[in-house]
């Protein structure tokens, strides 16, 4: 089931999500429901936050840029109460987009490797490195869990010249080729 994509000026975006305990109700069911919502987006990374709920779970699925990235290729994550342990100095720039945010692209400054202890869909806990673009896409999909968004990370011109798009999402004035709920 394709579930409604939270839009700039939600307050659910701007929450400190909540641990996710393994006996969380249907949470195979959601995370199935997510991979579908994200592939109907067109996105490469999907939050719960951004389908309505506060807790601590992401997805990230590459598999869509694998023509051109072969190495993406089957490239589904699931993310459970993920931790950055450790972010490396090396930092690079990278435009970003986001499903909550539609419409607007700007250049991010992030990490390039991050080290991050998560639970998988089956709750068994890794510890893993990612680099490059994937350290990117779990990057700002852990932003949500913390209530912030990439737009956050911008300077204060950039964000002063988007102020008036932001504005208009929080009044339902935007375009989007997904599902969106609209902000009250």
């Amino acid at each position: 089931m394709v579930l409604p994509m939270y839009i700039f000026g939600q307050p659910v975006l701007r929450q400190v999500a909540e641990e996710v305990e393994e006996n969380y109700p249907d949470l195979k069911e959601l995370i199935k429901n997510m991979y579908e919502t994200l592939r109907n987006s067109e996105g490469v990374g999907l939050a719960a936050p951004q389908v309505g709920l506060p807790i601590r779970l992401f997805i990230v699925d590459l598999d869509c840029l694998s023509e051109e990235h072969p190495e993406f290729k089957g490239y589904l994550k699931t993310f459970i109460n993920p931790e950055i342990v450790e972010l490396s100095d090396e930092q690079v720039s990278y435009e970003e987009g986001c499903l909550s945010v539609p419409g607007i692209h700007e250049n991010v400054k992030r990490p390039k490797r991050v080290l991050l202890n998560y639970l998988d869909e089956n709750f068994e806990e890794h510890e893993e490195w990612f680099d490059d673009f994937p350290a990117r896409v779990i990057q700002h999909e852990n932003d949500h869990l913390d209530g912030k968004m990439f737009v956050d990370r911008l300077g204060p011109l950039r964000k002063q010249m988007l102020k008036s798009k932001l504005v208009a999402m929080t009044k339902n004035k935007f375009s989007a080729s997904y599902k969106c709920k609209p902000n009250k």
